[in-house]
């Protein structure tokens, strides 16, 4: 049996975050949905927004990338798999994450589609309005997975961004058997609730047959299974997975575990900043309490420090080590 080697092996789109501010009049001029995703398939378009939203922070992204990150900077040991092109946003990424302690071995792809990248417009609320480009990521499939990474992890951690096409939805079921066979968990991420729209029933088909442990927020999980209420989309998740970890804003989070509900608060925050990757970072701490053998409560404390730190700045990367942070606020001894 393959010995663990990792905390969390995370897969999905590995993106390059362009950071922008800008106000909400830019927004409604060009027809966005505030707080919202959408995909961008005109290369031409992707580079006529770059050029008009003014100064800007690049950095490594991607709603998987960002989570592993964070476990790393809890102090876990992760890998990424995760696909990028062989031009300079490719190299970008690939040592951004490298240099955040993760392991990062897919071979950049040679020809064919750029490097994805996320175009993130922040206005002063602090809210994201993404506009992503995926360029080569989607096509991540069987070819890239190893085997033995997976297996050496404790969690693989698979990101719903990616899930649209065939490809990489056959590499998610596969990451699944690989983990299974080896006896390691299985978890997932809903990603956005324009996601769950696309693919509500091949995602409650996985949950369902392969996934222990579920994250997902108010919106999303209402979505997934069709219901205004979010104490009915609760109770029907809590059904499907061992583990169902629901975040719910300023509210905080509840974790359901065996019909049990645990509510966790959200950690107080001075100022929102820039609210991506919030929900990225909470499973990040989640998942290093759980990989750790933490209890269920720390384990939402840890994710509800580490999406406070996330949102009181621009960017979806700490700017502080999270481990250090965790034993300042004796979430950790």
């Amino acid at each position: 049996m393959t010995a663990i080697k990792y905390d969390v092996v995370g897969i999905g789109n590995a993106i390059v975050d362009v950071i922008g501010r800008c106000d909400d009049a830019f927004l409604k001029a060009r027809g966005f949905n505030k707080g919202g995703m959408q995909l961008l398939f005109d290369a031409d378009a992707v580079a006529d927004l770059y050029k008009s939203m003014g100064p800007s922070i690049e950095i490594s992204g991607g709603s998987a990338a960002n989570t592993i990150v964070g476990v790393a900077s809890f102090g876990g040991t992760c890998a990424f798999i995760g696909k990028v092109a062989d031009d300079e946003l490719g190299r970008i990424f690939a040592h951004d994450i490298r240099a955040a302690g993760v392991t990062f071995e897919t071979p950049a792809a040679k020809g064919g589609a750029p490097t994805a990248r996320s175009l993130i417009l922040v206005t002063p609320d602090g809210e994201r309005t993404m506009n992503t480009f995926l360029g080569v990521s989607p096509e991540l499939g069987g070819g890239e997975l190893k085997a033995d990474m997976i297996a050496a992890g404790r969690v693989v951690y698979l990101e719903g961004y990616l899930f649209d096409r065939d490809e990489a939805k056959a590499a998610f079921r596969e990451a699944a058997d690989i983990a299974a066979k080896a006896g390691r968990e299985v978890a997932l991420t809903l990603s956005d609730g324009f996601c769950v729209d696309r693919h509500r029933h091949e995602f409650r088909k996985l949950i369902k047959e392969q996934v222990d442990i579920l994250f997902a927020n108010e919106s999303e999980i209402t979505s997934l299974y069709q219901t205004a209420s979010f104490d009915e989309a609760a109770k029907h998740a809590s059904l499907d997975v061992k583990l169902a970890v629901l975040t719910r804003s300023a509210k905080g989070a509840v974790i359901y575990s065996h019909g049990k509900a645990i509510a966790v608060p959200a950690s107080p925050v001075a100022k929102v900043v820039d609210t991506t990757g919030a929900g990225d970072l909470y499973a990040a701490g989640f998942l290093y309490g759980h990989a750790k053998g933490h209890d269920l409560e720390t384990c939402g404390k840890l994710g509800s420090l580490a999406a406070a730190e996330i949102i009181s700045h621009v960017g979806a990367r700490p700017e502080q080590p999270l481990d250090k942070l965790a034993r300042e606020k004796g979430v950790l001894a």
